[in-house]
Protein backbone atom coordinates (compact mmCIF):
# COMPACT_ATOMS: atom_id res chain seq x y z
CA UNK A 1 0.00 0.00 0.00
CA UNK A 2 1.16 3.29 -0.60
CA UNK A 3 0.80 6.06 1.28
CA UNK A 4 0.26 9.79 0.34
CA UNK A 5 2.13 12.50 3.08
CA UNK A 6 2.41 15.84 3.00
CA UNK A 7 5.07 17.25 4.22
CA UNK A 8 5.10 21.36 4.80
CA UNK A 9 3.53 22.13 0.93
CA UNK A 10 5.19 18.82 -0.80
CA UNK A 11 3.27 15.82 -1.58
CA UNK A 12 4.91 12.38 -1.59
CA UNK A 13 4.00 9.21 -2.27
CA UNK A 14 5.96 6.18 -0.19
CA UNK A 15 5.49 2.59 1.59
CA UNK A 16 5.37 1.48 4.78
CA UNK A 17 8.43 1.11 5.90
CA UNK A 18 9.63 4.21 4.28
CA UNK A 19 6.85 5.75 6.47
CA UNK A 20 8.07 4.60 9.55
CA UNK A 21 11.42 5.94 9.43
CA UNK A 22 9.98 9.17 8.77
CA UNK A 23 7.61 9.27 11.65
CA UNK A 24 10.67 8.17 13.72
CA UNK A 25 12.51 10.80 12.77
CA UNK A 26 9.39 13.26 13.29
CA UNK A 27 9.14 12.22 16.59
CA UNK A 28 12.53 12.98 17.47
CA UNK A 29 12.17 16.58 16.53
CA UNK A 30 8.69 17.14 18.80
CA UNK A 31 9.46 15.93 22.43
CA UNK A 32 6.15 17.02 23.31
CA UNK A 33 2.94 17.64 21.05
CA UNK A 34 1.54 16.57 17.81
CA UNK A 35 4.09 15.94 15.14
CA UNK A 36 2.16 13.57 12.74
CA UNK A 37 -1.61 12.74 11.54
CA UNK A 38 -3.18 10.08 9.94
CA UNK A 39 -6.52 9.20 8.18
CA UNK A 40 -6.33 6.07 5.71
CA UNK A 41 -3.33 6.06 3.39
CA UNK A 42 -3.22 9.93 3.94
CA UNK A 43 -0.45 11.45 6.56
CA UNK A 44 0.39 15.02 6.99
CA UNK A 45 3.54 16.23 9.07
CA UNK A 46 2.56 18.44 11.82
CA UNK A 47 4.88 20.60 13.80
CA UNK A 48 2.28 21.29 17.18
CA UNK A 49 4.42 22.11 20.17
CA UNK A 50 2.80 22.17 23.21
CA UNK A 51 3.18 23.44 26.72
CA UNK A 52 1.46 20.83 29.03
CA UNK A 53 -0.01 17.73 28.70
CA UNK A 54 -3.43 19.98 28.83
CA UNK A 55 -2.73 21.26 25.61
CA UNK A 56 -1.54 18.26 24.26
CA UNK A 57 -4.89 16.33 25.03
CA UNK A 58 -6.82 19.23 23.32
CA UNK A 59 -4.55 19.11 20.42
CA UNK A 60 -5.12 15.63 20.29
CA UNK A 61 -8.65 15.82 20.73
CA UNK A 62 -9.50 18.19 17.91
CA UNK A 63 -7.60 16.16 15.56
CA UNK A 64 -9.41 12.59 17.08
CA UNK A 65 -12.70 14.26 16.59
CA UNK A 66 -11.99 15.07 12.25
CA UNK A 67 -11.19 11.11 12.26
CA UNK A 68 -7.75 11.39 12.19
CA UNK A 69 -5.49 8.95 14.01
CA UNK A 70 -3.03 11.10 16.21
CA UNK A 71 0.94 10.54 16.59
CA UNK A 72 1.95 12.63 19.64
CA UNK A 73 5.18 12.95 22.09
CA UNK A 74 3.90 13.74 25.68
CA UNK A 75 7.73 14.75 27.04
Amino acid sequence: MKYKVKVGPKLYEMGLKELNNLLKVASEQIPLGVYAVQKGNYVELCRDKCNSITELKKHKRAYKSNGFKVYANKG
